[in-house]
């Protein structure tokens, strides 16, 4: 089974038609949204209504937990009070375009999916989320201590576990010991397809393949294919430049953070 996973459109309508173009020539069994679809661009509307007529399965990001309740807050980590400052041009701006109906769906989106597989005589759950499954903006970077991530994921029964959230891809295999024997669990961050910021300027995401054969015994049995695409940055940058919201994030996208 190929399972594409995307996260982190953040209002960015060139950059999410991009993926849906790459994304079906690669024919995947399920696709399925992280979260984050609004937020740092001009297309919010938009992006909600390209998720919903194709009816993709999607989890709330903390973008859209915000802006689904009309917040001021979208809960960012914002590091500098520039960063806050433009934040909240940002949060205010997006309320301010969001319609009802598409609100509404934001504020009804499920915090995570959970799919149960039965392979081998014994189950293997992929967990989706958008921050972690303690909570909708925690940061799960590459550099988490193996312990921390360990005791997230089995506290979570997660066998893979796919987020998003740091707009930065990776894959982490993990090892614990259960009974004697080796328990490989997966963690995996699929990038973002309208913001990325691992210094590469193309969207991202993840093609996650299960087979016949994946076990939680045998790490090389899942495979995961980081996945990026070109698309009109320049269009992106632009629209931001000629709104409200701050150039900054015009450059961001055109530096790939």
């Amino acid at each position: 089974m190929k399972i594409a996973l995307f996260s982190d459109i953040h209002a960015n309508l060139p950059a999410l038609e991009a993926f849906f173009e790459d994304v079906e020539k690669r024919n995947p069994d399920s696709i399925y949204c992280l979260g984050d679809l609004v937020g740092y661009n001009i297309w919010a509307n938009e992006v909600v209504n390209e998720i919903r007529k194709r009816k993709i399965p999607t989890i709330a990001g903390n973008y859209d937990f915000g802006i689904g309740r009309m917040s001021n807050d979208c809960g960012c980590a914002y590091k500098t009070d520039s960063e806050k400052g433009n934040g909240s041009v940002s949060i205010s701006f997006t309320n301010s375009i969001m319609k009802d109906e598409e609100r509404a769906y934001l504020r009804t989106l499920p915090a995570h999916i959970k799919v149960e597989f039965q392979l081998n005589e014994d189950k293997l759950n992929l967990l989706l989320v958008h921050g972690s499954p303690r909570k909708i903006n925690e940061y799960l970077f590459e550099d988490r201590e193996e312990k921390s991530m360990l005791r997230i994921m089995e506290q979570a029964d997660a066998d893979i576990m796919c987020f998003g959230h740091t707009h930065k891809p990776y894959h982490r295999i993990l090892n614990s010991d259960i009974d004697g024997q080796n328990h490989f669990r997966h963690a995996i961050n699929i990038g973002s397809v309208g913001k990325p910021k691992d210094s590469d300027v193309r969207g991202g995401y993840v093609m996650l393949i299960i087979n016949e054969d994946s076990s939680v015994l045998d790490k090389d049995s899942i495979s995961v294919e980081f996945i990026r695409f070109d698309y009109d940055i320049e269009k992106a940058a632009k629209a931001v430049e000629e709104s409200p919201l701050p150039n900054e994030y015009a450059e961001n996208l055109r530096r790939g953070y």
